[in-house]
Formats: C-alpha cells, sequence, structure tokens
C-alpha cells in the first residue's frame, strides 16, 4: 500500500515532484510500463512520467535492496530503446532511515559498461521542500525532523487551509498512511481529521478492493453500491471485512483502526483470527 499511495502521488501531483527533483515545474505525464517492452516490470514502485523534453523515472524503497543498480541501469537501456532522444533522469527514493550501504550506491558497474542514478534519502532532506508543495505534504514526516509529531502537526494545519476537497482529502489519506513509517496511530489519528480521509481516492480504492473481497467469499449480502451504503452506515460486517483487507495489504493496525473507525483492540482481534485462518494446515 505504501508503493501505491507514493505512484499516486507522483502520478497526480507531478508537477510538485518535477519541482522537487527536477528543479522546475514540469508537466509530466504518466509512461505505461507496458510501452517499455522486453518483458513486464513487475516492481510496484517505479513510476516513469514524461514531458516533451525528459523523462522522470522515480523508485520508492522503503527497505535498502541490492538488485536497485541493476534495475536501474535496465530501465534506462529499456527507455534508450523506446526514447533514444529524450533526456532521462533517474531517481531513487528511500523512505525508511538506515544504516545499510546499499541506501547509498549509485552506480552499477558490470566490466565495460558503467550507469549511475540518483538517490534520495528523505530522512537526510529538509522538511521545508515538502511543505512547500502539497503532492510532497505526506512525506514531510519523513523528513530531516527531529520532531516528526510537530512536523505533523503542521502539515495538518496545511491540510486543513487546502480549499479543494478531493485534494484536501487525498492529500490528508496519504499522509496518513505514509506517516505510518515514523508515528503511531495514537499521534496520527489525534492529529488527523478521518472524516476528511474517507472522501479520498486512496480510500475508496481501498473500499472497492475489501468490497470486492468480501463479495467473492460470501461475506456481504449484496452486490458493491449495497455494500458500500452498508459500510457508510456502519454495519461492522463489512467494516470488518475493510480492515481484512488492508491488512493483508501490509497496512499497520494503527493505520486501520484510524480509516476504518475501528477500534486498535476490534482491528488486532480481526489480525489475530485472520492469522489463525492463515495457518490452517490445509487438507
Amino acid at each position: 500500500m505504501i508503493d501505491n499511495v507514493c505512484k499516486f502521488l507522483a502520478e497526480s501531483y507531478s508537477t510538485d515532484f518535477a519541482s522537487w527533483l527536477l528543479g522546475k515545474p514540469i508537466t509530466l505525464t504518466k509512461i505505461e510500463q507496458s510501452e517499455l517492452a522486453v518483458e513486464p516490470i513487475r516492481a510496484d514502485s517505479v513510476i516513469f512520467l514524461e514531458s516533451a523534453e525528459i523523462i522522470l523515472h522515480i523508485e520508492f524503497q522503503t527497505e535498502p535492496n541490492q538488485n536497485i543498480p541493476f534495475r536501474m541501469t535496465d530501465y534506462r537501456l529499456r527507455l534508450y530503446r523506446k526514447y533514444p532522444e529524450r533526456k532521462v533522469h533517474q531517481v531513487v527514493i528511500y523512505l525508511s532511515p538506515s544504516r545499510s550501504h546499499l541506501v547509498h550506491e549509485t552506480t552499477f558497474n558490470l566490466d565495460e559498461l558503467i550507469h549511475n542514478f540518483n538517490v534520495i534519502r528523505l530522512w537526510e532532506q529538509p522538511t521545508a521542500i515538502f511543505q512547500q508543495y502539497q503532492g510532497l505534504l505526506p512525506f514531510a514526516t519523513l523528513s530531516q525532523t527531529s520532531r516528526p509529531e510537530e512536523t505533523l502537526r503542521q502539515v495538518a494545519r496545511q491540510i486543513e487551509n487546502i480549499t479543494d476537497k478531493q485534494l484536501q482529502s487525498n492529500v490528508a489519506a496519504s499522509t496518513a498512511i505514509i506517516s505510518g513509517i515514523a508515528l503511531s496511530k495514537e499521534i496520527i489519528k489525534r492529529l488527523l481529521r478521518s472524516d476528511i480521509m474517507k472522501e479520498s481516492v486512496i480510500y475508496q480504492e481501498i473500499l472497492h478492493e475489501g468490497l470486492a473481497e468480501g463479495e467473492a467469499r460470501g461475506l456481504a449480502k449484496g452486490k458493491a453500491k449495497g455494500l458500500a451504503e452498508g459500510l457508510v452506515k456502519g454495519k461492522t460486517e463489512e467494516r470488518n471485512q475493510i480492515a481484512l483487507n488492508m491488512l493483508s495489504s501490509n497496512i499497520s493496525v494503527d493505520v486501520v483502526a484510524q480509516l476504518t473507525g475501528l477500534t486498535t483492540k476490534q482491528v488486532l482481534k480481526l489480525q489475530k483470527l485472520s492469522n489463525k485462518k492463515s495457518q490452517k494446515p490445509k487438507k
């Protein structure tokens, strides 16, 4: 889910990302991974954005990965095959603090082949950068701040002042999910309004997936529309299914509780039941 949220932000607010990573507010559009031939790209955290003059290739990483140098080189060659005249800017963005040497690697070497790419470690980036652009606000708590809770409080105030309700909702939900890397559910829940988040594209996607899952397993009694209406009315069965779906996507218990309205105790109980079912030996 972290990967999906990062990709959503980069696609939806590409001008903000261009301002940060390229130094100018270029309008960028998405390049479908299927256009890069050879074989499908299976890394969920990869996104390609283009303008007439440049291609911006971003890869988000929560943990260090020794395969990154090769992958960046592989993608660069694919991009050259498809767009030989286009300038390409590649950057790996590491989200979680790490002492691994892997988060400092910016070069791939294979005999005579040498390829360089850019790396950004969010925890070393000035917080002010992310507070300048609405599309970057969700990353502020992961930046170079000694007081992430206070940073989230400032971000929450900025979100409250966003007049576009859809933008406000999307940024709030994304901030809640990404901030879960650095802060507890109690802090996030106290500082961010859950009612705003429920109108977001991110929440609706989780809702849609959860409802579809519920239908597939026979846990619901009606069609997706009826289930959505049931969720709005607070029916426990549907909310539980949404929570289970989020847990299966490795979203933290704290964030699940915040977005579904369930208590932490209820979510933990669902997680325990789910774990028991998955551990039962197949006949």
